[in-house]
């Protein structure tokens, strides 16, 4: 690896000393790295194109300092490039950032030796009326405005499965298993798993069960009438940011994306491994 890309949480690094650091180690040892801006770019296609990063096309790694938030924004970043990310964790519970900040150096010296291995992570990608959007973890379609629930209907190949009358409805990968699927009581898969979790949130119902179908299922989520006929408003947030709007009687489809996301593992350790030192 020659072309380094660092992408940072200004509000973790306000003065960027650990991004400069990083930065001029890199040089000191022969290396090129540049620092991501962010796209500050709306698309009205691309949901949450404005939160992701300007990742040169020429980079063979890209560094991220912050939480698994900024990882999951340069994660979209970096998809399309087919770029491997390695997260430091600057933020409190991080289940992508493998590196902690007293880690630098040696995780520094692992890249540039070349004793890393690299995971493939499945992405979501979600699409309704020319809108579309990509994700890492999921796909939260959650109450807009009203705080009375929502019914979702869930159609799994082209049949309707069920419906759940609830806060809104979590379409997870693997990799998103433990964040907000976890939350709402969805089950924790092993990220490198190839497979589609639906988990409601806050279900009015005895139907408050999870499903875990396979990757290759094509997904539908309709949205229902309320019962005194008043349109439901709800919105589709890819990964926490993009942002799709839906009304009574819209579906939006998701399925498995030909994208992946690439990360850069420096350790062996098993996901119980590291799962049972984040619940400690």
């Amino acid at each position: 690896m020659h072309n380094f890309c660092i992408v940072t949480n200004r509000s973790k690094d306000v003065n960027l000393d650990i991004t400069n650091y990083i930065k001029e180690y890199l040089e000191k040892n022969g290396k090129e790295c540049v620092i991501a801006e962010s796209t500050k770019i709306r698309d009205d296609k691309h949901t949450g194109k404005e939160f992701q990063s300007s990742i040169p096309e020429d980079s063979d790694c890209c560094i991220v300092l912050g939480g698994d938030g900024t990882m999951l924004q340069a994660a979209r970043s970096a998809a399309r490039l087919d770029i491997p990310l390695i997260g430091v964790n600057l933020g409190t519970l991080g289940y992508l950032a493998e590196v902690e900040k007293s880690g630098i150096d040696d995780a520094l010296e692992r890249i540039l030796a070349g004793k890393y291995e690299i995971e493939d992570r499945m992405m979501l990608y979600g699409s309704m009326n020319g809108q579309e959007g990509y994700c890492l973890n999921d796909i939260a379609i959650t109450r807009y405005s009203s705080i009375k629930a929502v019914d979702y209907e869930i159609y799994v190949n082209d049949l309707l499965l069920c419906n759940y009358h609830a806060d809104g409805i979590i379409i997870s990968t693997p990799t998103g298993s433990t964040g907000y699927n976890m939350s709402a009581g969805g089950p924790i898969v092993e990220p490198s798993a190839n497979m589609i979790l639906i988990t409601p949130i806050c279900p009015h119902t005895l139907n408050s069960r999870s499903l875990v179908l396979s990757a290759d299922t094509k997904i539908e989520v309709g949205i229902g009438g309320f019962r005194d006929g008043i349109n439901q408003k709800v919105v589709a947030s890819f990964d926490g940011s993009g942002i799709i709007e839906m009304t009574t009687g819209d579906r939006i489809g998701i399925k498995k994306s030909s994208k992946t996301t690439k990360i850069l593992k420096l350790n062996r350790v098993s996901f119980l491994e590291v799962l049972g030192e984040k619940f400690r």
